[in-house]
């Protein structure tokens, strides 16, 4: 083992070829993670309400699929997924886009998220090669793309995987990977009250809620993994992309600018720019503004 990781560290091509053969593996494991989570918080959160309403609980047999343990089915025919049909990408190819059992067309969530992570780390092993940073970044691009997909789908960003972020940011810190813990510290309180009073401010001037609380968590863990001077150019970025995005996209839908867009996945995709490209972004920005 120890000589194949040897062999990978030493040839970096084959080592982002596995990183990217990885990520796809990965990328199909986060589509059943944004696919289940919000339906298993749901079935949980509406359980423990209706337990101190001293309501009758939910029946049990109606309880969504867990993550891991129950097999992939089809979501409208039921049809248990082979071990074949589960091989990212090359499966949706082989079956041509819909079910082996009703024909249904599959969406295109699965190839993408899965060709996205694949990618994702390929450029992270690129960057950063075999070392500590490059395994702590994996994990943080992988949580980014659960959250991404989740909140793209019901605009919501799971406690149970921003604030584990935020917690994994301020440990990466000591060690340090990326930030000194007080850097850490510091951008993750910066990086939750910027927005936490962005969304008070527009409150009480509009009486509207501009965002969630989980878009303050998830700043707070980008604080906490690139250190609180990229939590503007964050901030920056990911308004920029989703102000033009989120235009597009009413745009071809038709939709009103009163129609809600999660912000959540533009945050984690400016994040994750800044986390792995901060020298180059860090610097470029600090001169920009005179302070280099």
């Amino acid at each position: 083992m120890l000589e194949l990781a040897g062999y990978l560290a030493s040839n970096k091509a084959l080592l982002i070829g596995s990183a990217f053969l990885f990520g796809l593996l990965v990328g199909s494991f986060l589509n059943v993670v944004i696919l289940r989570l919000p339906a298993w918080l749901e079935w949980r959160w509406t359980s423990d309400c209706r337990e101190m309403l001293e309501l009758e609980p939910l029946d049990a047999a109606e309880k969504p699929p867990g993550i891991v343990v129950q097999s992939s089915r089809c979501p409208k025919c039921g049809h248990k997924l082979a071990a074949w049909e589960n091989i990212p990408l090359l499966s949706f190819l082989l079956l041509r886009g819909r079910c082996r059992g009703c024909k249904t067309p599959i969406s295109w969530q699965y190839p993408l998220v899965e060709l996205l992570t694949g990618v994702a780390f390929a450029v992270v092993v690129w960057q950063f090669g075999a070392t500590w940073q490059s395994l702590a970044v994996l994990v943080f691009t992988g949580m980014a793309i659960g959250m991404s997909g989740i909140d793209m789908r019901t605009t919501l960003l799971p406690d149970g995987m921003t604030l584990p972020l935020l917690w994994l940011g301020l440990l990466v810190s000591l060690v340090p990977l990326f930030v000194s813990p007080a850097d850490a510290i510091i951008g993750a309180a910066v990086g939750y009250l910027s927005l936490w009073s962005v969304y008070w401010g527009f409150k009480l001037l509009t009486g509207k809620e501009g965002m969630g609380y989980g878009d303050f968590k998830l700043l707070a863990a980008i604080g906490a993994w690139c250190g609180v001077n990229a939590i503007l150019p964050v901030v920056l970025i990911s308004s920029l992309i989703g102000a033009i995005v989120g235009g597009a996209w009413l745009a071809i839908r038709g939709r009103d600018r009163a129609t809600p867009i999660p912000f959540g996945p533009f945050l984690a995709a400016a994040g994750w720019v800044q986390l792995v490209f901060a020298p180059d972004l860090l610097g470029a920005y600090m001169g920009a503004v005179g302070l280099q």
